[in-house]
């Protein structure tokens, strides 16, 4: 019995090992893809989340990118009924509270989906 937890701690450690080195290879392949396409998506994910950071407590309105529409921040959020407002940001993530008539929403949004901050 014992050596099947041994096993299973050797497997764990080699996808530990696996997921670590993954997040290199997709960081590399984006700063190849930002050359390849001649934007520079380094620094428009660093501004934004400057700007979002600046904007931590706030009601802003987000515009999210076409593939990646929401209709919980297009619906409630964006409207004059409701508000979005910025709670935490991180490297890749933005927390927001979205506040309506109905309902109150706090949702993870990353920062690759959103196109635009501005505050409302």
């Amino acid at each position: 019995m014992q050596y099947i937890g041994y096993i299973f701690g050797i497997f764990g450690l080699m996808a530990y090992l696996e997921m670590s080195s993954l997040k290199k290879r997709i960081s590399n392949l984006e700063e190849q893809l930002s050359r390849i396409n001649g934007t520079s998506y380094a620094e428009n994910k660093r501004s934004l989340r400057k700007i979002a950071s600046d904007l931590i407590g706030k009601n802003v309105e987000i515009k999210l990118k076409e593939d990646d529409q929401d209709i919980d921040i297009t619906m409630y959020g964006n409207t004059k009924y409701g508000s979005n407002t910025i709670l935490d940001v991180d490297e890749e993530w933005i927390l927001v509270k979205i506040v309506s008539k109905n309902k109150d929403i706090e949702k993870l949004i990353r920062l690759n989906s959103i196109s635009t901050i501005s505050v409302k």
